[in-house]
Formats: structure tokens, C-alpha cells, sequence
């Protein structure tokens, strides 16, 4: 690699100089450096972790030390309560493991009398494509069950133990109590409630409702002609289980099977869904999950499950003195890994749980994006289905393209099923395909997959697998691209414009719009990134760079950024669309004065339209703020969202349920903990003025790096990297005055300093490097930090 300057440019960029004062190593180094995982993403395997292991004859003092109870404290501490009762989905306590999801809260209409446990299951749908994926192919509604309780309930003291991602408590009623304990077991999908009742409530009993298999969307659009319910479900008993069987008028079936289990005092429930299509194999498959689940007690069936989830949690830790967003934070990690596996379907806007929602399918104008951002810096990689997903399913990419660019194009609908499938749909109100550029009128959007591939770009570049760059990003990111040059037009300026597009939500149709120009461009840049890095030879790379240096710069009025080159961004609107150059692809991170000024006074006028803004509003600005260095703004917009949108168990809703926001607020913090785009590693970014004490360990940067570091009293103590593929090691470390930087052995460490608080460290393979204040030899030990104040535990507390 060669030395970094401090006039080279900016890899990502070579048109605009990089950061004042910044390394900027050449776009090869940055990118390549060998693989780190040797492609066990895509082959299905958990990535790998350096962990303290990596130098076993290291010194004391060069290696952090992480005890055990560090994790269990933190967890314990987020854990959610009930001492109310929950009423909504949005209050409830929520189980899941990807596939099967259950949420839990009291009957409506019989608040006092049964509790409903919520059974749906990520890969049950319909599938009648001629209908279009939000009623041909949407998610079907399964049932639930109902704890039905002998007397009226009087009160509960209930707890979501994150650490073993397990339901536990007391439900009381006026004729005695229920011990509960509930889980969705990790790898077997099976529910199993445990209830030990006193004397007086000994009679209570489940009950199971199957739903009314028919897309959602039926309860708030008119049904599109020749569309029907499918039949009701038959409920029958086989050899001792009990089993609901869904026919599908399509073919294929969901079944739903259970079984009851007294052992002693105690009666488990377990219960158990299975797919299939066309075939009808779901029962079989069902029944014997349940027969093979209740053979065993309960405590025997969750043992692996809360192994799995304890070393789960332990591929990373972050403690910061906000109680209320550290448990947040927890949560939202617990989430994850209850919505989304790496071989589970692509979560949809309600993950594996459905409730009523005009959007029963998996969107890709924002949604999709949002949701799997955390799974990098949180090295839970493990959970990354986008990048699975988009090289699994691509030949349906190519079958939703319109026949004239089916051969080198593609693109993916705004609405799909989880093969990614949008179907025959004839209008909106059924589902959105991919858009025509230039069509009257062109809508939906054109550049959903592009933004979907930066998902796998990121897997890519935290990872440094080059199998995803070779096998998925290469291939599909080439043919999306492709699919913009069709349209792209030469204007009398001498620079190449685009016809009319849809920028996302924002309504009407405009030519050059920044949504797909930031999408095109970034797009343009990454491929002639990867063809250097594969050394492919491709024919279309002299096109890439045409593009890069006559594409039309970006519309922008006295405002800032546009919509596009026809619409001003004039009114409320919750969408950062016309923003993606500045968040998340870092296109535009602020490099000059008039950068700055520009990205600030876009982002002001964009949040001061109130009406229309969301959630999801606050968590991108959040993160453009923190790009911009600034905590405190950041640390202001999450606090709106949490006063403002956030409901009692951290779940988001609309005009449905929609699980996006909160996960992409973790992103947000994440974003003020630690940047690493364009090649820099910037510990400790954007952080409030009031978080003088914080501890990160293990969190995953690009470049595939395992970064730990510590801030005591306002000031960064040490830092910590350890490299897992090699790749160039910049990192502004934020310790002031002189430093020392030694390897994991305590030696003194070759370094540069190439800019203020910036240094450029040669670290190979399995290495890693601790600085440190100059003579300073702190305590590496990770720890939670001390809360500011108390706060509410999430949940319904007393």
C-alpha cells in the first residue's frame, strides 16, 4: 500500500479532494486485502470473531478482559416488564427466531379472562401471483391461541429476559396464579409456554383460532376482481396432536400443530407451523416437530436455545451512560436476531409477525435497507439474508423486468413476496413493480435494488468476503446499473441526464431525480471499484466512467437538495430519498465549506416540514448529524423519536405495524460510536456532550476490523483493532496529544501520523493494535459504564 498523503484523493470520490487533513489510501488497497471469511456468508456459515484468543501469549494489559457478568448485567438490564396488562401488539412482550413469531398481549374483549399468544410464521403465504405480492402473494394471517384463565385476571409481573430470550412471570386472577415461562425455541421453531397454576387454576385451558387465510390488505383496499378467501382451515386430531390444516386454493397448505404436555405440576404447550407448496407435505412436517419437541420437559427443550442466545450476545458489547437508549439499544439487538436468520426469509415490514397491516409483503423503497443495517457494526453478520436472498432469487429478478430489458438489466419491485416476486399485478393497489424511466407515468422507482445492493456492499466491506463481490454484488449491481444506461440522454449542457423517475413517497414524477442519480452514480463508482479489485477486464467500464464525469450534478435551489430537476422539495415528507448521497452511501460527507453548508441546510429544510414526518425521519437525520460531528443534534432527533413514535416494547407502527425504525435507530447510534466509510476508522464521531463515559468491544468496521475502545471523563482512554482480512488500518482515534501504539504482545508498533488524531498503522492478518495516550497504561477492561439517571425500564412498569 502505498504511504497515504495528505493531498491524495478521496478513493471513493477521485473528482472531489477527500477530508482536509485526511488519509486517503488508492481505492484498491482500501478495498482489497484478501478474503476474511473465505465466503462463509453465502455459504451459510456463522462468521468467524477475533476475540482475545487470537494472541494467546499476549502480556496483560494488550488484550481486553470481558467477564461474563458484563453481558449479564446489561442484559438483565434491559430486560422489558409488565405489571400492566399489555393490550396491543405494540405493548406486548414479542418472541421470535426468524421464522415462527408470536406476540402476546390480552384478548380484545376479554381482556380479564384469556391471553392471546399470536402465532404467525415469516414464510407462510399465499400464492396466487396473478393477484399481485399484496394479494396474490402476500403474507396469510395464521390464528392464535388463548391462555383462558378459570377466574378474572387481577394483575401480572411479567418478564422479557433478553439474555435467554424468554417470557417469564406470574399472571394473577381472582381465583389463584399462573407461572408462566415462554420461548420460541431458536432452531426448532416450536412455541412452548410452561404454566404451573395454584389450586385455583387448575381448570384453565388454550384454546387455538385459526384466521381467515385472506391477504391483510383485504381489511383496508377493495379486492381485486376474481380474488377470494382461501377455504377455512380443518382442524383435526392425529395420533394424540392436535393439528389446524390450511388448505390454499393455489395449492399447498400451512398447518399449525400442537400438543399439550402435564408433567407434575406444570402443563407445556408446544406448538409448531409448517409450509408447503404446492405440495402438501406441511402436516407431516408439523406433526412431527410437535411429537419430537414434547418429548421433552421444558427446561431440557431450552437449554441450546438459551446457549445460543447467551454466546449470540457475547459477538459484541456497548455501554453508554443513557440508560433509557443502552436498553433500547439491547432490545433492539434481542429483535434482530427474533426477526431475521441469514436462511429466513427477507424480513417483511412486520418481520415474522403479522398483525392487521395494509402492507403484508417485503418492501424494498426503504424498509429492507433500514432493517438489516445494524447486523455490521453489531458483528452479527450471521443474520445478513439481503445479500442470500438477492443471489438466491435473481433469475425472478430478471422475470419482473419488462421483456425489453430482460437480457441485461435489472431491477427489483417495491413490493414482494420472499422470493422476491411481485407477480401480475395491474395496478398499485395490488402491488409495485419496477419503474420505466421516462414511462407516463414511470412509477414506482427505478433504483430500489441498486440501494439494496449497497446492504451488500456493506456485508462485503465488513467482512472482506470476496466471494459476495465476485458472486452476488459484481453480477447484479452490473445489471442494475445497465438498466439506467438505456435511459441515460446527452443535453445540450454536454452532460447526461435521466428521464422522469419516482422518488420515493414524495409524489409526482421528475426528470434527473436525485434519488436515482445518487443511486447511479454510487453504482458507477462501485463497480469500476470492484473491477479493479477482480481484475476483470470489463467492456463496459469505459461507459462507468463516462457516466462519472458528465452525469449531471445533483438539483439543488436556495434550499438545498431537490427531489429532481422538476420538483423542489416543497412539503412535508418523511422519506430521506432525495438525501442518499449524504446518508447512506457517503457520497456527499461534507469535504468542503459549501459541502457542509449544503448538507446542513438540506437537512434543516427537510425536517422543518412537520405533518408527514415519521419515524424513520428522525433516525436518518440522526445519522446525517452525526456525519457531521454532531452528537448532540443526533442524540436530540432519537430523543423525538422515542418520545413521539416509539411504543411501550419498542415497536413502530403507521398506518400497520412496521418494524424498520427502531432497528435503524441502533443504526443512528451506531453512526455517532463509529464511521468507517471512505477508508477511515473515526472512533467516537458524534457523541452527546453529556456521554463522557462509554465502552465498545468487538464492534465490526469496514475493512473487517474488531474495534474495542473506552471514553472515561470526556476523553477517549484507548482504542483496540484487530484485523481479520489485512486491509489498510486508518484510523482517527480521537486520544489527544502524543501516543504510543503497541501489538498484541505489548511491543511498540510501526505507525504514521498522517494527519491530526489520524494515523495510518501497518497491521496484517490476525494482528492487532492498542493506542494509547503516550506512557498511559490503562485497564483494559470491559465494563457497563455508570447510568446518568434512572429510567423506565421498556414495557408497562408499574
Amino acid at each position: 500500500m502505498p504511504s497515504p498523503s495528505r493531498n491524495a484523493r478521496d478513493p471513493r470520490n477521485p473528482s472531489e479532494p477527500s477530508e482536509p487533513g485526511t488519509p486517503s489510501p488508492s481505492r484498491r488497497s482500501v478495498l482489497a486485502s484478501g478474503t476474511a471469511l473465505g465466503g462463509t456468508l453465502l455459504a451459510g456459515g456463522v462468521p468467524g470473531q477475533a476475540t482475545a484468543a487470537t494472541a494467546p501469549d499476549a502480556p496483560a494489559g494488550t488484550e481486553p478482559t470481558a467477564p461474563a457478568d458484563a453481558w449479564r448485567t446489561v442484559l438483565d438490564d434491559a430486560d422489558l416488564v409488565w405489571q400492566q396488562m399489555p393490550k396491543t401488539w405494540y405493548e406486548g412482550p414479542f418472541l421470535g427466531n426468524g421464522f415462527l413469531g408470536s406476540g402476546i398481549y390480552a384478548e380484545p374483549g376479554a381482556e380479564t379472562k384469556a391471553i392471546r399468544f399470536n402465532i404467525q410464521h415469516s414464510e407462510v403465504q399465499d400464492h396466487r401471483p396473478q393477484f399481485g405480492s399484496l394479494f396474490g402473494l402476500a403474507r396469510l394471517p395464521i390464528g392464535y391461541f388463548t391462555l383462558e384463565t378459570v377466574g378474572t385476571v387481577t394483575g401480572l409481573d411479567w418478564r422479557l429476559g433478553l439474555r435467554d430470550a424468554e417470557l417469564t412471570g406470574t399472571l394473577t386472577t381472582d381465583k389463584g396464579t399462573l407461572e408462566l415461562r415462554a420461548l420460541v425455541h431458536n432452531s426448532r421453531s416450536v412455541l412452548a409456554v410452561q404454566v404451573v397454576p395454584s389450586e385455583g387454576e387448575r381448570g384453565f385451558r388454550w384454546a387455538f383460532h385459526p384466521a381467515q387465510a385472506i391477504s391483510p390488505r383485504a381489511a383496508f383496499r377493495p379486492l381485486p376482481a376474481g380474488y377470494e378467501s382461501n377455504p377455512p382451515a380443518e382442524t383435526g386430531e392425529y395420533d394424540g396432536i392436535s393439528a389446524a390444516v390450511q388448505p390454499l386454493l393455489a395449492g399447498g397448505q400451512h398447518v399449525t400443530a400442537w400438543r399439550e404436555r402435564t408433567r407434575g405440576e406444570a402443563r407445556t404447550l408446544y406448538v409448531h407451523v409448517a409450509h408447503s407448496f404446492p405440495d402438501t407435505s406441511a402436516r407431516a412436517r408439523a406433526l412431527r416437530a410437535v411429537r419430537s419437541a414434547s418429548e421433552l420437559p421444558y427446561d431440557l427443550l431450552a437449554a441450546p436455545h438459551r446457549a445460543w442466545w447467551n454466546a449470540y450476545y457475547r459477538k459484541s458489547f456497548l455501554s453508554l451512560p443513557d440508560a433509557r437508549i443502552q436498553r433500547f439499544y439491547w432490545i433492539q439487538l434481542y429483535k434482530l436476531a427474533s426477526a431475521a436468520r441469514r436462511d429466513a426469509p427477507v424480513m417483511a415490514t412486520c418481520g415474522p409477525w403479522l398483525e392487521p397491516t395494509p402492507w403484508p409483503a417485503t418492501w424494498w423503497n426503504l424498509n429492507v435497507q433500514l432493517e438489516y443495517w445494524p447486523i455490521h457494526g453489531s458483528n452479527h453478520l450471521e443474520l445478513d439474508a439481503v445479500t442470500r436472498a438477492l443471489s438466491e432469487y435473481r433469475d425472478n429478478l430478471t422475470a419482473e423486468m419488462a421483456p425489453a430489458y430482460r437480457t441485461d438489466s435489472l431491477g427489483i419491485p417495491r413490493t414482494t413476496d420472499i422470493h422476491l416476486v411481485n407477480g401480475g399485478a395491474t395496478s398499485n393497489a395490488e402491488g409495485y413493480g419496477v419503474g420505466i424511466p421516462g414511462q407516463d407515468p414511470p412509477t414506482p422507482e427505478v433504483g430500489n435494488l441498486t440501494w439494496a445492493l449497497h446492504n451488500v456492499w456493506l456485508s462485503y466491506r465488513h467482512t472482506m468476503d470476496e466471494s459476495i463481490l465476485r458472486d452476488v454484488l459484481f453480477p447484479l449491481l452490473r445489471k442494475a446499473v445497465n438498466y439506467y444506461l438505456h435511459f441515460l440522454v446527452p443535453g445540450a449542457d454536454g452532460k447526461l441526464h435521466l428521464p422522469a423517475t419516482f422518488s420515493p413517497e414524495y409524489g409526482g414524477n421528475s426528470r434527473d431525480c436525485n434519488y436515482d442519480l445518487m443511486l447511479l452514480r454510487w453504482g458507477c463508482r462501485t463497480l469500476l471499484d470492484t473491477t479493479e479489485l477482480l481484475g476483470v477486464d470489463d467492456e463496459l467500464a469505459p461507459r462507468w466512467q463516462e457516466v462519472l464525469a458528465k452525469l449531471t450534478p445533483y438539483p439543488v435551489d436556495a434550499n438545498g437538495y431537490m427531489i429532481g430537476a422538476d420538483i423542489p422539495f416543497a412539503k412535508s415528507h418523511r422519506h430521506y430519498s432525495h438525501l442518499l448521497a449524504v446518508y447512506p452511501l457517503y457520497e456527499v460527507t461534507g469535504r468542503t465549506p459549501d459541502e457542509k453548508a449544503l448538507i446542513e441546510k438540506s437537512l434543516a429544510h427537510w425536517v422543518g416540514f412537520e405533518g408527514a414526518l415519521q419515524g424513520y425521519t428522525f433516525t436518518g437525520a440522526a445519522s446525517m448529524s452525526a456525519l457531521l460531528g454532531k452528537g448532540d443534534d443526533a442524540l436530540t432527533y432519537l430523543g423525538q423519536l422515542m418520545t413521539r413514535f416509539v411504543q411501550a416494547n419498542t415497536m413502530y407502527k403507521e398506518s400497520g405495524p412496521v418494524i424498520e425504525t427502531p432497528l435503524s435507530a441502533a443504526q443512528s447510534l451506531h453512526d455517532m460510536i463509529c464511521q468507517s466509510w471512505g477508508g477511515i476508522i473515526r472512533v467516537f464521531p458524534a457523541l452527546p456532550a453529556a456521554w463522557a463515559d462509554l465502552v465498545l468491544h468487538d464492534f465490526r468496521t469496514q475493512g473487517a476490523f474488531l474495534l474495542s475502545a473506552v471514553r472515561e471523563d470526556g476523553a477517549t482512554r484507548w482504542v483496540r483493532l484487530t484485523s481479520e482480512a489485512g486491509a489498510p488500518c486508518v484510523v482517527r482515534h480521537g486520544i489527544a496529544g502524543d501516543i504510543e501504539v503497541r501489538d498484541g504482545r505489548g511491543r511498540g508498533l510501526r505507525y504514521e501520523d498522517v494527519a491530526d488524531g489520524t494515523i495510518h498503522i501497518a497491521l496484517q492478518k490476525g494482528e492487532s493494535a492498542l493506542i494509547t495516550a503516550k506512557g498511559d497504561r490503562p485497564e483494559l477492561r470491559i465494563e457497563p459504564v455508570q447510568p446518568i439517571a434512572a429510567a423506565p425500564r421498556w414495557g408497562l412498569p408499574a
